[in-house]
């Protein structure tokens, strides 16, 4: 990603913040021969057991990416966007050299991508995950208002992915967006 000094994000905080808040990120592998991206909800886990920071989540078994482990990959995180039009105001103050723009937050998570098939650990993912996305709900499901039975069927039809945060670099473009 193009990162001018001024654009770039110091804060680890701010950055964690941002992947929190925005969890659905574009998981970027290659298959050998083209680029592929998948839209995967992810768990952001600071200090992860070797206290490295790690990226977790799930996808369905029959899903190809998860054999993709072992590669080196990509996940995008987008906060908020707003188009910027040029101001009046401020065409008149430059002579109308001024032209519109987009102001943005941006995470790039960089990593190595590992699967787990662990039952234990994707049901540990699965609680985790369900109890973040719930808690602002009204009347919030947990993965225990399931039969066990359904649950257990489900933790076969799915494949845990997980990727160890090497490389976190983040760019706030121009004002912070409005909510």
């Amino acid at each position: 990603m193009y990162l001018p000094t001024r654009d770039r994000q110091q804060d680890p905080q701010a950055m964690r913040a941002l992947v929190r808040q925005h969890a659905l990120g574009m998981l970027v592998t290659h298959d050998g021969a083209l680029p592929d991206a998948d839209h995967i909800p992810f768990e952001f886990v600071e200090g992860g057991p070797d206290g490295q920071d790690l990226l977790r989540a799930h996808v369905a078994r029959a899903n190809p990416l998860w054999r993709r482990a072992g590669q080196q990959v990509l996940v995008v995180f987008r906060g908020a966007a707003a188009y910027v039009p040029p101001g009046r105001q401020e065409k008149l103050a430059t002579g109308g050299r001024v032209v519109p723009t987009w102001d943005y937050q941006v995470v790039h998570v960089h990593g190595r991508l590992r699967a787990v098939e662990d039952p234990a650990w994707l049901l540990d993912c699965l609680h985790r995950q369900t109890g973040h996305h719930e808690a602002g709900q009204a009347h919030p499901w947990a993965v225990a208002d399931a039969p066990p039975a359904y649950i257990e069927g489900m933790l076969r039809a799915i494949v845990g992915i997980e990727i160890a945060v090497e490389r976190i670099e983040g760019k706030w473009k121009g004002a912070p967006p409005a909510p």
